[in-house]
C-alpha cells in the first residue's frame, strides 16, 4: 500500500497546478462515483480527474462527486446516458441483465486477485466491443480481487451450513448464492453495513477489500475460503458519448493513453486493498474458515449451472456465450 500511496502522493503534486484551470475554450465535465471519498477507489478516481487536466494542458476539466452525492450507485450509468453526470462509476452488476457480454467476467471461475480480474475485463471488452455499451464511451473497467463469502451468525464451512442463510449478493454473486444453497439478497455495498448490522442478510459475497473500505468487519464475524468459486465484479468508467464529441483530438488520445495507465493502477489498488482488508478483519477478531479439498470441489461442482445458465441466458439475444466463457478461461490460464 506504500508504493501506491507514494505513486498517489506524486500524482497529487504534479497535477496539483492543474485542477483549477478553466482555459476559455475548455471543457468541464462532472464525474459521479458511489465510492466515498476515502475508499482508495474514490482517490484514484480524483487523481485521474486531475491528471486529465494535466495531459490535456487544462482543455478538460473534471469536478469530482464521490459518494453517491450525484447519482446513486444503481442510477449512475443511466446518470452518463442522460447527461446528469458527464463520466461515472459503478458496477455493471447493479443493472442486471442489462449487460450481457460483460456479465462473465463476473462469473465464478475462481479468481486469485483483482489484477487479474481487472486484466480480464478490458481484455474482454477489446475483443468482443460489446453493443451494450454502445450509448456511452467506455474509458476503462476495473474489477476487485477474490469474492468469497462472509457471515455473520455462524461460520460456513460446508454447503448444508450455507443453507437457510440470507446473503447480500448481485449480479452473477446472486446466482452463485442461489446455486450453492443460499438465499440471495439483492442490495448495493453502500447498504450493506445496516442491513448486516441489523440482520436484514445474514452474510455478504464481497471481495476481501471490503472489510475494511466498507468496514464489513465490523459487522461480519466469519469468512469462508470460498477461492475456488470466487467471483469478481466489473465496475466501469464510461463517459457521455456527446461530451466526448466536444474533446478535441489530442486531449482524447492523451485521457485513452491515461486510461491504459489507470485501470492498472485500480487492479493494483484491489490487491493492496484486500491485504489491508484481511488484516483489519483479523483484528476485529474475525476468523477465516477454509474449506476442505473435497468440500472445495463440491462447491465447484454446484457453481456449474451458474455458467451453463449463463450461456442459455445469452443465447437468447443470439450472443455466443460459450465462445466468451471459452476465451476467458484460456486468457486466465495466461494471467495467473
Amino acid at each position: 500500500m506504500k508504493k501506491l500511496s507514494l505513486t498517489l502522493a506524486a500524482v497529487f503534486i504534479a497535477s496539483l497546478a492543474f485542477a483549477s484551470i478553466a482555459l476559455a475554450g475548455s471543457v468541464r465535465l462532472t464525474y459521479s462515483n458511489f465510492f466515498p471519498p476515502t475508499h482508495i477507489q474514490s482517490k484514484l478516481a480524483d487523481q485521474w480527474c486531475r491528471m486529465v487536466a494535466e495531459r490535456t494542458g487544462g482543455k478538460v476539466v473534471i469536478d469530482y462527486f464521490p459518494g453517491g452525492t450525484l447519482t446513486k450507485a444503481k442510477q449512475n450509468y443511466d446518470g452518463v446516458v442522460e447527461g446528469i453526470s458527464d463520466i461515472g462509476m459503478s458496477c455493471l452488476a447493479y443493472s442486471r441483465g442489462r449487460f450481457p457480454v460483460m456479465a462473465a467476467v463476473d462469473l465464478p471461475l475462481g479468481y486469485t486477485s483483482g489484477t487479474q480480474a481487472t486484466a480480464m475485463a478490458n481484455a474482454v471488452y477489446e475483443k468482443f466491443t460489446p453493443r451494450e455499451l454502445r450509448d456511452v464511451k467506455p474509458m476503462y473497467f476495473h474489477a476487485h480481487g477474490p469474492g468469497l463469502l462472509f457471515t455473520a451468525p455462524r461460520p460456513v464451512a460446508t454447503l448444508e451450513e450455507l443453507k437457510g442463510l440470507k446473503i447480500r449478493s448481485t449480479g452473477n454473486s446472486a446466482k452463485l448464492v442461489k446455486a450453492l444453497g443460499g438465499t440471495p439478497v439483492a442490495q448495493s455495498m453502500p447498504t450493506s453495513y445496516q442491513s448486516l448490522q441489523k440482520g436484514v442478510v445474514d452474510g455478504s459475497m464481497n471481495p476481501i477489500e471490503s472489510n475494511k473500505g466498507w468496514k464489513l468487519a465490523e459487522v461480519v464475524k466469519f469468512g469462508t475460503e470460498s477461492f475456488p468459486v470466487a467471483y469478481t465484479t466489473t465496475f466501469f468508467v464510461v463517459m457521455n458519448k456527446d461530451k466526448w464529441d466536444m474533446i478535441d483530438p489530442d486531449s482524447q488520445k492523451a485521457i485513452e493513453e491515461l486510461n491504459k495507465e489507470w485501470a492498472v493502477m485500480h487492479g493494483k489498488a484491489w490487491d493492496e486493498a484486500d491485504a489491508v482488508g484481511k488484516q483489519f478483519f483479523l483484528d476485529k477478531g474475525g476468523k477465516m474458515v477454509p474449506l476442505a479439498d473435497d468440500e472445495a470441489a463440491r462447491w465447484v461442482e454446484a457453481a456449474k449451472p451458474v455458467m451453463q445458465d449463463y450461456i442459455d441466458t445469452v443465447s437468447k439475444k443470439k450472443i455466443n456465450g460459450k465462445e466468451i466463457l471459452d476465451y476467458i478461461q484460456s486468457k486466465m490460464a495466461e494471467l495467473r
